[in-house]
């Protein structure tokens, strides 16, 4: 498309409002048409460079238009572009085989849908199926989805647009370590938030729950890692109750955090696992994976139009294929804690910031007022300055007020100082 032919910010706007329904928001008071993008980079109508730190919410992690995985998927397109699950194709089943190669413990059996919402959704469906139970047990601060149930599972009220929530469904605390919700510090506090789980099922359920959810670093939010004995105890009083652990890896999933999936850190192996978002690399593809026992428990039809779909499964495996061959795991691993550590001196230098934590390339930096409440609209602020300096940076948390990053994993070094320069800029701006 010629540069003259762009609609530009103003003309897209007037028709998101005439045409679009109006839950569909963007980032910026003055935002920017985005017309290309190459690798760690996008390119706005005018030609301006922009460093991306976000990825489309963790979803370019090989990097936007990637030679490598454009090239193969437009090779498919060309070929034959879709089916459905009723005829036999041969990516899928590549897909599936690579996926039970990568997963941890016993997890081999893929059911492949369109997105994480329907991804999760499906998780909960066959949870329930094999225990022949019906509660869930879900985090505060927790993001799931956007279908009925995804939303009735997210412990965000900024995401919980539905009014009427399926039933059902019980909340145990996070473990905000910054914010804890019993007043105690890590690692004096034993972890209450994980022990409380059980006083949660002895009193708020039937004690008929299926399944806990939960996404194994909280993205949405505000960029929760649990302390490194947290799941090993979640595992435990789930395994009390007969209760299956389903791991939401839509956003920290295919080697975000250093590892291919974030449980790996701490040696768990949940029964359920659900991805997106990095697995297509920007094609729409969701699964989730299980052991055969649990797979055995779900005979009767099913499918989904676009599951498995011949283009974006080919994206997917050129996906696995490029994270692996270029070691994109180590890389954030390296790459985020470089980035941690200088997140770490901006901490030291900027009152504002009141917390960093994250794990590889997905780091979050918590801004905050003198009375330790969520400074929101100085993240708003940032995030329009970094903006301004060609830096695109995400903002997450209950209050929204936390600057979040997780760029492509194939940035370098100095993208992170040109993105953490900005944001030193910014915040000395806010004086």
């Amino acid at each position: 498309m010629e540069e003259n032919s762009y609609l530009g910010p103003e003309e897209i706007i007037r028709k998101k409002k005439e045409f679009l329904i109006p839950c569909v928001y963007h980032f910026y008071k003055k935002p920017m048409q985005i017309v290309r993008g190459d690798m760690q980079y996008v390119y706005d109508h005018t030609g301006k460079r922009y460093v991306d730190c976000y990825a489309g919410v963790s979803v370019v992690g090989a990097g936007h238009c990637n030679p490598d995985i454009t090239e193969k998927t437009c090779d498919q397109l060309k070929r034959l572009q879709h089916t459905t699950s009723i005829y036999l194709t041969q990516p899928v089943v590549d897909l599936a085989e690579q996926l039970a190669g990568i997963a941890p413990g016993e997890l081999r059996k893929s059911f492949f849908c369109a997105s994480g919402s329907e991804a999760n959704e499906g998780a909960v469906m066959l949870a329930q199926l094999f225990s022949n139970r019906s509660e869930l047990l879900a985090l505060k601060s927790g993001l799931h989805g956007r279908t009925k149930l995804g939303m009735s599972l997210t412990g965000l009220s900024f995401w919980r647009t539905d009014s009427n929530p399926v039933g059902g469904i019980s909340f145990v605390p996070n473990p905000y370590c910054y914010r804890c919700a019993f007043g105690a510090t890590y690692p004096n506090c034993d972890l209450k938030c994980a022990d409380y789980i059980k006083e949660v099922i002895e009193t708020s359920s039937s004690k008929q729950v299926a399944a806990m959810i939960t996404e194994t670093i909280q993205g949405n939010g505000g960029v929760i890692a649990p302390p490194p004995e947290y799941f090993k105890r979640v595992r435990e009083i789930l395994d009390q109750y007969g209760i299956l652990l389903i791991a939401d890896e839509i956003q920290c999933g295919f080697g975000r955090t250093g590892k291919m999936f974030a449980m790996e850190h701490w040696g768990i192996t949940p029964d359920i696992m659900t991805m997106a978002k990095t697995l297509g690399n920007g094609l729409p593809i969701g699964a989730f994976i299980t052991t055969d026992k649990i797979a055995a428990s779900y005979t009767r039809p099913g499918a989904s139009t676009f599951g498995g779909n011949l283009v974006s499964s080919v994206a997917a495996l050129a996906t696995i294929e490029f994270i692996k061959k270029h070691n994109l795991a180590s890389n954030a691993e390296k790459l985020g804690a470089y980035l941690k550590n200088r997140l770490l001196e901006l901490k030291d230098k900027h009152k504002t910031i009141g917390d960093v934590r994250g794990i590889g390339l997905f780091q979050g930096a918590e801004l905050v007022k003198d009375d330790k409440q969520p400074a929101t609209d100085d993240a708003d602020l940032v995030l329009e300055m970094m903006k301004d300096r060609g830096v695109l940076v995400g903002k997450t948390g209950p209050g929204r007020n936390v600057i979040t990053f997780q760029p492509p994993l194939i940035i370098t070094e100095s993208d992170l100082e040109e993105a953490v320069n900005a944001l030193d800029k910014a915040l000395s701006e806010l004086k």
